[in-house]
């Protein structure tokens, strides 16, 4: 991550096409490791509760830096980085109580659009784009409310929140 973020500090053409592929580089691993654990049935406690932070921290360190660069709609940041904090705090309360909350389909989506749209705002692709990448972030940040509400209904509702990380969603 500091060095995603040195090169959108950089502001430079190359700087920012390095900076991208670093992200969607990231994002990708992030997904394969996912995918694998969930696949051979390797998950652990500390991993349930690390891989979503690193998914906050893989979002949240670009758009900071974009917003303070403005590059990056405040008030988009805003709901996004709030919405993280807040879902990461519940975890955290969960994880003190024994129990987890592991990441919906929908909150999965809503990562990728939230990379989407970071990247978009990263790569210098000029005015013509800011329509498609305004769209962008709005579909994300509307998945980010509502999944972002959904689980702190989830989280109220005892029955529906797994006791160990390997159960996920328990009804």
């Amino acid at each position: 991550m500091p060095f995603l973020v040195i090169l959108i500090l950089a502001q430079e053409r190359s700087a920012s096409y390095l900076a991208a592929a670093i992200l969607v580089v990231g994002a990708a691993t992030d997904g394969l490791d996912g995918y694998l654990a969930r696949r051979y049935d390797s998950t652990t406690r500390t991993g349930v509760w690390l891989d979503p932070l690193a998914d906050k921290i893989l979002v949240a360190a670009p758009v900071l830096t974009l917003a303070a660069l403005g590059e990056f709609p405040v008030w988009g940041a805003t709901i996004l980085v709030a919405r993280e904090l807040a879902i990461s705090v519940l975890r955290a309360v969960l994880g003190l109580r024994g129990k987890s909350m592991p990441a919906s389909r929908a909150a999965k989506l809503k990562t990728t659009l939230q990379l989407l749209a970071i990247t978009l705002y990263i790569l210098p692709l000029g005015h013509g784009a800011n329509g498609l990448k305004l769209a962008v972030l709005i579909v994300a940040l509307v998945l980010t409310v509502v999944t972002g509400a959904d689980y702190v209904v989830q989280a109220m509702n005892p029955r529906c929140v797994a006791r160990r990380a390997s159960e996920g969603w328990r009804h």
